[in-house]
C-alpha cells in the first residue's frame, strides 16, 4: 500500500510532460534514439519534444506529455542524456521527477 506513495510519478497514471533546455542540448539525440516517439533533432542540430499529433514544438520550454508506455525510454534518454537538458515533471504541480532538478 505504501509502494504506491513513494513513487506516485511512476506507480500512477498521474500525467507527466517532458522538455528539453535547448541551451545544454549537445545534439547528440541520445534521446531521439530512445524515444524517437517524443524526442526528434531538428535541422539545427539540437534535439526537441513532439506533440502527441507528432508535431516539432520548437518553443522555449515547449512540454508535451509523457504517454505511460513510453516512461521508461523517456527516463532512459534523461540517465543518459550527455547535456542533462532532458526534464520530466509531474504536469500537476510542476515537481521535476527525472532530470537534473530532481532530488
Amino acid at each position: 500500500m505504501s509502494v504506491q506513495q513513494e513513487a506516485p510519478a511512476v506507480d500512477t497514471e498521474e500525467a507527466l510532460e517532458v522538455w528539453i533546455d535547448q541551451d545544454l542540448c549537445t545534439g547528440d539525440g541520445i534521446c531521439a534514439q530512445y524515444a524517437p516517439e517524443v524526442f526528434e533533432l531538428d535541422i539545427d542540430g539540437l534535439a526537441y519534444v513532439k506533440s502527441a499529433d507528432d508535431e516539432l514544438l520548437q518553443a522555449p520550454g515547449a512540454t508535451t506529455r509523457v504517454p505511460l508506455p513510453l516512461l521508461q525510454d523517456v527516463v532512459d534518454s534523461v540517465k543518459e542524456c550527455p547535456g542533462e537538458c532532458i526534464h520530466v515533471r509531474r504536469a500537476g504541480d510542476g515537481v521535476e521527477v527525472y532530470g537534473p532538478d530532481a532530488d
